[in-house]
């Protein structure tokens, strides 16, 4: 039963393909561990996490790890987007932008200048 509940996790978890992943149920309680690529892949876990079971579910433990912490997440470039496009869906704010920039001026000569296909360092602010 907790674990149908949870089954978007699991799921979500999949498709991140996270690593060393074990999944076990204790009772009423769902206990998932694993380590995800980045930050970001962790804090959507969570917040599908707090989706289903509110903002401090009981009925599920979750021991989640990074493995590269050096950054907050890794993206690549799709047609259409813009760094501050690029720093309002990791941060929330467009005028983040700028850290993306500094992040990645080894491949970005001007931060109004991204190609479709470039790998960009999202960095931890």
């Amino acid at each position: 039963m907790v674990k149908a509940k949870y089954q978007s996790v699991l799921d979500l978890g999949e498709q991140m393909k996270i690593q060393k992943g074990d999944v076990k149920v204790d009772g009423n309680t769902l206990h998932v561990k694993g380590i995800t690529n980045t930050q970001y892949d962790k804090d959507r876990l969570w917040d599908e996490i707090k989706r289903v079971g509110g903002e401090n579910p009981s009925d599920i433990v979750a021991d989640i790890n990074v493995a590269d912490s050096s950054v907050y997440a890794r993206h690549t470039v799709e047609s259409g987007e813009s760094l501050s496009k690029i720093a309002k869906h990791y941060y929330k704010d467009p005028m983040k932008y700028n850290a993306i920039f500094e992040a990645n001026k080894d491949i970005l000569k001007n931060p109004d200048t991204i190609h479709p296909g470039q790998e960009l360092v999202i960095p931890n602010i």
